[in-house]
């Protein structure tokens, strides 16, 4: 198995075999400067006594490479977790930690772990014999990448220093208390009151749609709701949701009360497991975790078993730290969705794009020895089709040389508004051609000035026509007469900015496609691959400008404008220098 260079296109994988993620690990060493991880209690003895993981620790030592490390230090890991600090690691302690997984400057790598039940059922075999780890999952996309080094910082942040754990363990001095109640009433009412007497925060989660039923008719929601307005006390429920479910969080919402967050999530994910427990924590100082005996019981006091309070602060902490983990674990799991979604559509896209001018090639090919009577005409099928497979490879090289960023610029200056005239103008001409009298292209420099940039000329060009392509080809479609309306201007008088507009009467953008308007893949239309608004977004980017898109306030159509940076201005041929 071999992973791909840092400039690689990103991709998502699950590892198997103890061979390919021993393999993986090393690799994901040699091209690491810093690392950081995270290790359940058991990691620690399972590193140090498996003897495949000694290359990595001796390499991890070698290269001294920076490591930060969070684990659940216990009396039984110990010395193990004192012996791995003899590597270089800086070794901090976080309560409850049940993550398994690593994370350097540009890759994430995260081991399976077992459930709670699977943990009982295997705890034997686990004592006898330590395997190596059998399968992870990698990645290498950015916003993946990205989002996991913000969830081990926050586990970072909430974790003490491994001398001060080691000292808590050798001395007995455990701050706070924790205390198991048996008794199903007496957390009813600590449930309750908890939520009551909470003053800042409040974090709650919901591992089931019948919990969140049962906490419902607690009036539970009705106190955070109360909390939240007239407290502003900042509450974050996390809860499964169905439809009906939904109709209670959006009137529960309904005040537009910005101290209420509720997050929810899928209770049919087979990634995100929460069915177990009920997690409360107050103020971060008070935490209750309530176990589930029977979730088919509407009661409160019928469906829970045992339960845990706490005011140890690591313990109350390392509930804080689980929450937001699986908030974020829910928000990778939704951007995973997304992510193997848009690239299931990009090759579908991709793949039928590149089929029809290939299959047109081959045919015209064919005719041409038995039509030579027609060669020209064939020829320019050929010629048609092939700049068609040219501009969809183009793209695809250009997308793959803005995320690696890559993208080569030639630049020079000229006047953008000289350039824009004669883009407006070809197209004004390709248009007649085809005897479109159904449709306008105007173009007016507001200002009547020659505005010059710095830029490179050919990608300011293909900016600039994806946009007009994008604005023609939606507009056209209506069965009004269509109209593209393109002006430059200075963003302001005196400014150093440049602003063009494109406004069209089309159809205006779909509220669906919004949010994701600027990325790859980004499409409504059953031709082309959604690339060209990615490839216009990196080229001005990249020349220090900004691109954004608006619906028009009239409801017809939409408008596209950039802004570029000004070198040089002026007016009846006077060009001064800002």
């Amino acid at each position: 198995m071999t992973l791909t260079s840092n400039n690689s296109p990103e991709r998502t994988e699950v590892l198997y075999g103890s061979e390919n993620v021993l393999d993986a690990l090393l690799q994901f060493v040699f091209k690491s400067k810093t690392i950081d991880s995270c290790g359940d209690s058991r990691a620690p003895s399972l590193i140090m006594e498996i003897k495949e993981y000694g290359k990595l620790l001796t390499e991890l030592k070698k290269r001294n490479i920076k490591i930060r490390y969070i684990t659940d230090i216990s009396k039984d890991n110990l010395g193990y977790c004192k012996d791995l600090m003899s590597f270089n690691m800086e070794i901090r302690h976080l309560e409850g930690m049940k993550a398994n997984f690593s994370v350097s400057e540009s890759e994430f790598m995260a081991s399976s772990t077992l459930s709670h039940g699977e943990e009982e059922e295997r705890e034997g075999e686990a004592q006898q014999s330590s395997r190596p780890i059998q399968q992870v999952i990698y990645t290498n996309v950015k916003d993946i990448v990205r989002q996991q080094k913000y969830v081990f910082e926050s586990f970072w942040n909430r974790s003490i220093p491994s001398d001060q754990r080691f000292k808590e363990i050798e001395e007995g001095d455990i701050i706070g208390s924790t205390e198991i109640i048996q008794i199903p009433i007496k957390t009813k009412e600590l449930f309750i009151n908890l939520v009551k007497k909470s003053k800042k925060e409040v974090l709650l989660l919901l591992p089931s749609i019948n919990a969140f039923f049962r906490e419902e008719r607690l009036g539970i929601f009705n106190y955070l709701k109360e909390s939240a307005l007239k407290k502003g006390i900042n509450v974050k429920i996390l809860t499964p949701t169905n439809d009906i479910i939904d109709k209670i969080i959006s009137n529960i919402k309904n005040n537009n009360n910005n101290n209420l967050v509720i997050q929810s999530f899928e209770n049919t994910s087979t990634d995100i497991k929460i069915n177990t427990i009920t997690i409360l924590v107050v103020d971060s100082k008070e935490s209750l975790v309530i176990e589930k005996k029977d979730d088919s019981k509407e009661d409160f006091i019928d469906a829970i078993g045992l339960a845990t309070y706490s005011t140890s602060k690591s313990t109350v902490l390392s509930y804080v730290s689980v929450f937001e983990s699986l908030i974020n674990q829910i928000k990778l799991y939704e951007q995973l969705k997304v992510h193997g979604k848009m690239q299931n559509e990009f090759i579908n896209i991709a793949s039928h794009e590149l089929r029809t001018p290939t299959h047109a090639i081959l045919a015209y090919s064919d005719l041409l020895p038995q039509h030579p009577e027609k060669r020209d005409e064939i020829i320019q099928g050929i010629k048609r089709n092939a700049t068609r497979l040219q501009k969809l490879t183009e793209d695809i090289l250009d997308v793959t040389k803005i995320e690696s960023k890559t993208l080569n610029l030639h630049k020079e200056i000229f006047d953008l508004s000289v350039l824009l005239s004669t883009t407006i103008d070809d197209y004004k001409n390709n248009l007649e051609q085809k005897d479109n009298d159904k449709f306008r292209l105007l173009y007016t420099n507001i200002n009547n000035e020659s505005l010059f940039v710095e830029a490179d000329c050919q990608k300011i060009t293909q900016a600039l026509s994806n946009i007009l392509n994008n604005s023609i080809f939606f507009t056209k479609r209506e069965k009004r007469v269509g109209e593209v309306y393109v002006t430059i201007e200075r963003k302001k008088t005196n400014s150093k900015e440049i602003i063009v507009n494109i406004k069209d009467n089309g159809p205006g953008i779909d509220d669906d496609l919004f949010p994701r308007l600027f990325t790859k893949f980004a499409t409504t239309s059953t031709k082309g691959t959604g690339l060209g608004l990615f490839i216009c977004k990196g080229i001005i980017e990249a020349h220090g400008g900004k691109i954004w898109a608006e619906n028009n306030k009239d409801d017809q159509g939409a408008t596209f404008a950039f802004i570029l940076p000004l070198v040089y201005s002026g007016s009846n041929n006077e060009y001064l220098k800002e």
